[in-house]
């Protein structure tokens, strides 16, 4: 799906920043639904210039409540043709949105691929794998993934074979959104700065 129309943008942060981390949403939420919020205000803070967007299923949700498939890969090439060299780029997303994200990296030719909570497996379907593109993966990526994330474990994921230019950081105690137990604790906001720290230091390496 190509198209001339301008497609809306949230930005946050500053605007000179040396590189832009683009953020598509996931599945069943916004591109600012309270987790997407504070995600961008968090990775904004450590210096980045934050891009959300949403696709066109989600927009005319928001418009008329009503629930639709999603026709998503070409239009993250379109949200990319739109903010400008890619080179200049990280793109990913939460789940749903950072795996449309990793279908497309290495042809838009982006400098990163950051993941927040990649859905390698349906929850309590650990057979019916989405990993098959990861394996050879060429962009250098960052995969933000809960502890406790029921679409995909870590005794799980480390039997996958990812490729090597994909580096996990995994959220302590986290759930899907990075929430963790009252027990661990610890709170979403310290798992989600966290992460935001750690795709501050990624993206620090690509622009070096």
């Amino acid at each position: 799906m190509i198209t001339d129309d301008q497609i809306e943008f949230l930005f946050d942060g500053d605007e000179n920043a040396k590189l832009t981390i683009v953020l598509a949403h996931g599945a069943g939420a916004p591109m600012d639904s309270p987790f997407m919020n504070e995600m961008a205000g968090a990775i904004a803070d450590n210096g980045w210039r934050v891009a959300r967007f949403e696709f066109p299923y989600m927009a005319k949700r928001r418009s008329d409540g009503k629930k639709r498939g999603p026709v998503l890969l070409d239009f993250f090439g379109e949200v990319v043709r739109q903010l400008g060299d890619p080179n200049h780029l990280i793109i990913g997303g939460k789940s749903m949105g950072g795996r449309m994200a990793s279908m497309v990296a290495d042809d838009l030719g982006v400098a990163g691929l950051v993941c927040l909570g990649y859905p390698f497996h349906p929850p309590g379907k650990p057979e019916k794998l989405r990993t098959d593109h990861l394996l050879g993966l060429k962009t250098s990526a960052l995969i933000c993934h809960g502890t406790r994330d029921p679409f995909g474990k870590p005794d799980e994921v480390a039997g996958y074979g990812l490729s090597d230019a994909i580096k996990l950081h995994w959220v302590e105690d986290g759930e899907h959104d990075f929430k963790p137990r009252k027990s661990s604790g610890r709170t979403q906001s310290q798992n989600i700065t966290d992460a935001a720290k750690t795709i501050s230091d990624f993206a620090n390496v690509m622009v070096k």
